[in-house]
């Protein structure tokens, strides 16, 4: 008997999503009965609007919404899409240079396999998410990472750009707000590295999907905003999920040339054809309707934030860089490790996790999920009183040595 053929080496290689694992583990720890609390998911606490959900309740009603529709996305969508990405990003396109998707996710994966050949090298800063090195392999390109520490604020400089550049390089990923580091890059530091993308005719796959939540009076500069001539080769995503706590759902968007728009819509309509036409009905609602709730989810996300900032600088080791956008804090934790905490001495932050998810039942997520060792993520888009209890938790472990 002949042994079965091999499963796909492609995705053998692919690595489970950190975050989502630690999610996981948390999550059944947290049904076992233990007392857990979790930083890990990216994932608003908040109902999704009442508005939205009785818009998806009502499009429910309509028989036309139980059958296929355009795979790119309800006609009704792109358009609010489109009116969205003019008003918060500067760019005024067409209904047809948007794709609705099944989440950010998939407009991820599909710009890359849009814009990504066999060998390319694709410049990544780090610290990145998880997603963004799985899905450039998926498209037979080689991320290259380019990391930026807590003393730059977690932002790469055109010149680190220009260093990581070689004859193979195609696209460059940019991502303001930050997932996972919360920074914000400013207006001037997006121009730079638009203008140099531009220069050397690089492909800009810019992740907007927390563009809405920034703090302190800052605004999320788009990368076509600051540099117009690079509308031509950017492709830009985005979703509901996080602006209006519809993780759920499953709507996100890409947003680009033409020419790129239409290879990826055709991939989709091989891939999943439409999204969901409940959930996109639901999406129009939320962009189109009030933002009052939107807003009022982003001034929780503020007030946790500060709070989570000034309880985390407390603990000695602990250097705490102020993220003023998305709902991240990114401590570095260098100065925890090699030393010895409950008779357990980490060398590594994925050491430290462990650590404190067995000592203080708190679980976040290594920075070897996102690039370098010596970091933790912890997303503060849970109850404030869980916040506060978790910090405090840390607090407690780190002042026993």
């Amino acid at each position: 008997m002949t042994d079965r053929a091999p499963l796909s080496r492609k995705l053998s290689a692919i690595a489970e999503s950190a975050t989502l694992k630690v999610d996981a583990k948390a999550k059944a720890l947290k049904a076992e009965g233990k007392p857990v609390i979790s930083y890990a998911a990216g994932e608003p606490d908040f109902a999704t609007p009442q508005f939205i959900v009785d818009a998806a309740a009502e499009a429910m009603k309509d028989p036309a919404n139980f059958r296929y529709t355009p795979a790119p996305g309800l006609p009704a969508l792109r358009e609010a899409i489109a009116a969205k990405t003019l008003r918060d990003s500067g760019l005024e396109v067409a209904p047809s240079q948007v794709i609705v998707t099944n989440g950010g996710k998939q407009s991820v994966y599909q710009a890359f396999q849009a814009v990504v050949n066999p060998g390319d090298e694709v410049l990544l800063p780090a610290p990145y998410w998880t997603t963004y090195p799985e899905a450039i392999r998926l498209a037979d390109g080689t991320p290259v990472e380019v990391f930026a520490g807590a003393d730059q604020d977690y932002k790469v400089t055109v010149e680190q750009l220009e260093a990581a550049r070689t004859e193979r390089t195609t696209v460059l990923v940019f991502v303001s707000p930050s997932n996972p580091t919360g920074s914000v890059y400013t207006a001037e530091e997006t121009r730079a590295i638009g203008e140099w993308a531009v220069e050397h005719g690089i492909w800009i796959v810019s992740d907007e999907i927390y563009q809405n939540l920034t703090y302190e009076g800052l605004k999320a500069t788009s990368i076509v905003e600051a540099v117009p001539e690079a509308a031509g080769q950017t492709i830009l995503v985005n979703g509901v999920a996080k602006t209006y706590a519809m993780t759920g759902w499953r709507v996100g968007w890409m947003v680009g040339p033409t020419d790129a728009i239409k290879v990826a819509a055709n991939l989709q309509s091989h891939l999943t054809s439409n999204v969901n036409n409940i959930a996109q009905r639901g999406a129009i609602a939320a962009l189109n309707g009030p933002q009052t709730e939107a807003e009022q989810f982003r001034e929780a996300f503020d007030r946790r934030r500060r709070t989570i900032v000034a309880e985390l600088s407390k603990i000695d080791g602990v250097r705490v860089p102020n993220p003023l956008g998305a709902f991240y804090v990114y401590p570095d934790v260098q100065g925890l490790l090699n030393r010895s905490w409950g008779g357990v001495t980490p060398t590594t932050s994925l050491e430290l996790a462990d650590l404190i998810l067995e000592q203080a039942e708190v679980a976040v997520v290594p920075g070897e999920a996102f690039g370098p060792s010596g970091y933790l993520r912890l997303s503060y888009a849970l109850g404030d009183d869980q916040l506060l209890e978790g910090v405090q938790r840390l607090q407690r472990l780190f002042s026993s040595n």
